[in-house]
């Protein structure tokens, strides 16, 4: 198997044959802009993608989602061991996706190029464009609730402003709305500074939260005193072969809340310096760090009952609580901080690059980060994630759409592709470019994942959660399979 290798990505400035219409670079304008070509230069080490992990696992989505694992009926160590599956198939899945985007310097829809054509790449692009939308209104809408709770412990006199039914609208409070400005203004100065801007920022994120978790930890296993916190936690209704069901299911919604990232974390990796300094970053920040993370939620959800009379899984509310107004203050002001690196990062990024990717000279990579944070507040994220059932539910349904697209592009990049890259044909318009095929698309590519996503929906429509949690996984399946079966049916070139 041939790799593309450093040398190969850097010929990319050749010129092309006359009549093709390119750039004088060598790249057609409507393919290409300085921030989808390839990086002139990697300088993420192993160190910036362990903090990039470190904020994205220690978000407040991410103990939010962890915690409502528990109304599965599961004990508490079962919660753990389903976390740490679930992350370990993460992180070969997102070493997958993320060699070809290393080897080359481009983003996660430039790199579909190479499966779904240079115009039917804006499929995924799109959709994953889409997606990151909604995850990036859910992020901001839990880190406006941490400054919502912020103020409300400052000044305890305008709780009334934040409750919904007595001043709200379209399901928010005053309070909720004047947050979620707040922090989506500080999420676009951040990112507004650019890529270089963003990487110190994570890289203070991580282990910021880091110090306010184990604090927390400590100080709850302290007032509860170790031989009062138990393991089993909520209503443990499964046992036996039923508990094992369970936690394939919760393995299953493990992979699905990090599908966002996984797929396009080709945007993050081209970044790398070699693809051993991803790998090894990707081992720090997943399976290491999500066992220290896996044992700091169960522990600090543990000592909530003893210590407050109930269980809670949300960290914000658990620093809530505290009796220390200081301590308060600054475990809220951290939570924040760590969710807007991460929030910024996974799904403002990429978005950026999806939406500059559908018209690369109309919009630019700040444009299209500017599009999914207006997109975010229109689609009222704080009723995708308002219940456990809901959470689980906006989960099946956005793993029904990135896994197909996941199956497609591992399965012709490794098995049909044999990992050759063409990197100049990503950026050409020409009938000759290898990933021109049917007018810039590649027909058997759309239609496989078409009928895996469609498939994928049907099942978390019209079957039970169980069968729903799995979206990601059976249409993935279905459309790493089908393509495969119809690869012979690939064009190679312009038909008519």
């Amino acid at each position: 198997m041939t790799e593309v290798t450093r040398a190969e990505v850097e010929l990319t400035g050749r010129s092309h044959a006359a009549g093709d219409g390119l750039v004088k670079d060598g790249y057609h304008p409507r393919l290409t802009n300085s921030d989808l070509a390839p990086l002139k230069q990697q300088n993420w080490r192993s160190y910036n993608f362990f903090a990039f992990w470190m904020s994205d696992v220690h978000s407040v989505g991410g103990y939010v989602t962890a915690g409502s694992l528990f109304a599965l009926g599961l004990a508490a160590w079962q919660v753990l061991v389903s976390l740490l599956v679930g992350i370990v198939i993460v992180y070969f899945l997102c070493n997958l996706v993320a060699k070809p985007s290393q080897a080359t310097g481009v983003p996660y829809p430039v790199v579909s190029r190479v499966t779904f054509g240079v115009l039917g790449a804006n499929v995924p692009a799109v959709i994953r464009g889409v997606i990151a939308v909604a995850w990036y209104g859910i992020q901001t809408f839990l880190a406006s609730n941490a400054l919502v709770l912020l103020v409300l412990k400052i000044n305890p006199d305008l709780a009334p402003w934040a409750d919904k039914a007595q001043h709200g609208f379209v399901g928010l409070s005053t309070i909720g709305w004047a947050a979620f400005g707040v922090m989506w203004v500080l999420q676009a100065l951040v990112f507004w500074r650019g890529m270089e801007a963003i990487r110190k920022f994570i890289d203070f994120c991580g282990p910021a939260v880091y110090v306010v978790m184990f604090a927390l930890a400590a100080y709850l296993v302290t007032e509860a005193g170790p031989s009062n916190i138990s393991l089993n936690l909520g209503n443990v209704t499964h046992h036996g072969i039923g508990a094992v069901g369970m936690m394939i299911s919760a393995v299953a919604l493990v992979v699905s809340y990090f599908s966002g990232p996984m797929l396009n974390y080709g945007d993050f990796a081209r970044y790398g310096t070699s693809m051993a300094a991803v790998k090894r970053g990707n081992f720090l920040g997943l399976p290491v760090n999500f066992l220290v993370f896996a044992v700091l939620c169960v522990v600090t959800a543990s000592a909530t009952v003893p210590v407050y009379g109930q269980l809670i899984t949300d960290p914000v509310d658990t620093v809530y609580r505290l009796d220390n107004l200081t301590v308060a203050v600054l475990g809220c002001l951290t939570f924040i901080i760590a969710t807007i690196g991460i929030n910024i990062v996974a799904n403002f990024v990429s978005p950026a690059f999806d939406f500059s990717h559908v018209s690369p000279q109309k919009i630019s990579w700040r444009a299209g980060g500017m599009i999914a944070a207006v997109g975010s507040v229109l689609i009222t994220p704080w009723n995708l994630y308002s219940t456990d059932g809901m959470i689980h539910y906006t989960l099946d349904t956005l793993g029904a759409f990135i896994g197909p697209l996941y199956g497609v592009l591992i399965a012709d990049y490794y098995l049909v592709k044999k990992q050759q890259v063409k990197v100049d044909d990503l950026f050409t318009m020409s009938p000759d470019g290898a990933y021109h095929y049917t007018r810039g698309w590649n027909p058997v590519a759309v239609a496989a994942t078409a009928v895996a996503a469609v498939i994928g929906i049907g099942i978390v429509f019209f079957t039970n959660p169980t069968a729903a949690s799995f979206s990601w996984f059976i249409g993935a399946a279905i459309s790493f399979l089908l393509y495969l079966a119809l690869k012979n049916s690939i064009p190679s070139r312009e038909t008519v």
